[in-house]
């Protein structure tokens, strides 16, 4: 939504450094992301499926503290990008394990 209002691609890794200097929700959603990615890779590659959707679901605890407490559409432009990216990074991370689009409802 904010890729298609904006007219700009959210696809760049995230900036460590400003989601370390911002809340600690953010923080921890990055951390956890970063750790969750790697798990998440390592096993889709073993065809370890479940072992995948486990990596990420560590990421519910943080996802909902960084949504509760941290403003995506920060007055700072490059905050504000830096935090559309990681939720862009986010959804990467859901899509190596499995397409959920794909899933009907």
């Amino acid at each position: 939504m904010e890729e298609k209002r904006d007219g700009r691609a959210y696809d760049a890794e995230p900036d460590a450094r400003l989601a370390a200097s911002g809340q600690p929700e953010e923080r921890a959603l990055a951390e956890a992301l970063a750790a969750a990615r790697a798990d998440a890779s390592a096993a889709v590659a073993a065809e370890d499926f479940s072992g995948a959707m486990r990596a990420l679901s560590r990421l519910r605890a943080p996802v909902d503290a960084f949504f509760e407490h941290v403003t995506v559409n920060a007055d700072d432009p490059a905050l504000r990008a830096n935090r559309l990216a990681l939720l862009n990074a986010l959804r990467a991370a859901t899509r190596e394990v499995a397409d959920f689009s794909l899933i009907a409802g």
